[in-house]
């Protein structure tokens, strides 16, 4: 079974561009396992990844076109959740989504994608913003 961890956060385009990465991925639904993870990082309400409409429109495109899904949640910093989750379930690709940050965003706010990309072990597939989105 090839396992996917996708880091998603609330945005639903963003997350549905991922799930359709994924299905570009060679290989058919069966024979993959995809974790959608979202990393909380302030939640002094408790809530759960079942609540975001992100989570839920990918669990059920994905579940339509025939993937094994699950859905986690994090709490804390998402980079390291990411990766921390990405060892754990020695997963074989993350796919995360990309934004548009100027050079200055990305120097004062920090980049999870960046911060992925740098400090991963394994393959990570960044998902390319639609630039009509």
């Amino acid at each position: 079974m090839y396992e996917i961890l996708m880091p998603i956060d609330t945005d639903a385009d963003r997350a549905l561009r991922q799930a359709r990465a994924v299905e570009d991925l060679p290989g058919g639904p069966e024979d993959v396992h995809v974790t959608v993870l979202h990393s909380f990082t302030d939640n002094p309400s408790g809530a759960s990844i079942t609540q975001l409409q992100a989570a839920r429109r990918v669990e059920s495109h994905l579940e339509d076109v025939g993937y094994s899904v699950t859905l986690d949640e994090q709490s804390g910093s998402p980079a390291d959740a990411i990766l921390d989750v990405a060892a754990e379930d020695d997963v074989d690709l993350i796919c995360i989504g990309g934004r548009k940050r100027s050079p200055t965003g990305k120097v004062l706010f920090g980049s999870v994608t960046q911060s992925v990309l740098l400090d991963a072990d394994r393959s990570v597939l960044v998902c390319r913003r639609n630039d009509d989105a």
